[in-house]
């Protein structure tokens, strides 16, 4: 595992959280899905009110955003090879919760970001309060050796106009209807958002079942968080 952190006064900054160089496949990468990764709201109210004020201010601005549940990244840890006669290969577990994309306008991409950080060397306490969607990239080399990048759309919220490598993030819409178990913690969390019932949720997934194939690339090498 390989970490190296950049200045958060640089807005470009990036915090490298895993280093495969040999790439994952499928069967090295699991998902533990659970409200224990969910944001933890901040103690500070009048910071928190921010949240829906800043969604209230930039979808008035822009009619294109809708709100959305997202996975949301919790932490992660890699089990490396044991270095013993049997070696075991290197194992990543995803450490997902659920967050939505109006709490992703008002703590990541909020100009008072750097308020919903706590101090600590620990990525997910650092990260404790801010909405920190799942995210996918890729870097697609064409068969010219060219490159490919895409330009978003100036309609957007997050980087509008910028050119990015294909990606986004994974759509908790897009789940099997088959899928009853994870159905059941998305509903779980959505009752508990709106105050409807005390449920938690909880359950671990292999990346190669069918309804995950969205959270884990089949050559997973580097796992990154900006900002």
């Amino acid at each position: 595992m390989e970490k190296e952190a950049s200045s958060t006064d640089d807005p470009s900054s990036f915090t490298l959280l895993v280093s495969c160089p040999s790439g994952l496949s499928p069967s090295q990468v699991s998902v533990a899905f659970s409200d224990a990764y969910d944001r933890i709201p901040h103690s500070d109210v009048i910071l928190e009110n921010t949240i829906s004020e800043i969604w209230k201010q930039r979808s008035q601005k822009n009619n294109s955003l809708f709100n959305g549940k997202k996975f949301r990244y919790g932490g992660c840890v890699l089990h490396a090879k044991d270095g013993s006669d049997h070696e075991c290969e290197p194992h990543l577990c995803l450490h997902l919760g659920l967050t939505d994309y109006r709490t992703f306008v008002g703590t990541n991409l909020s100009p008072l970001w750097e308020r919903f950080l706590v101090p600590s060397e620990d990525d997910s306490v650092l990260c404790q309060h801010t909405s920190n969607p799942l995210g996918n990239g890729a870097v697609v080399e064409t068969n010219d050796n060219k490159i490919l990048v895409l330009q978003r759309s100036d309609n957007v919220g997050e980087f509008p106009g910028h050119f990015v490598f294909p990606g986004g993030h994974p759509e908790i819409c897009n789940l099997r209807s088959t899928d009853a178990a994870l159905q059941r913690c998305v509903r779980c969390w959505t009752n508990a958002r709106h105050g409807c019932g005390p449920d938690s949720y909880a359950m671990r997934y292999q990346v190669r079942s069918p309804s995950l194939d969205m959270v884990g690339p089949t050559d997973m090498r580097d796992w990154t968080r900006t900002r």
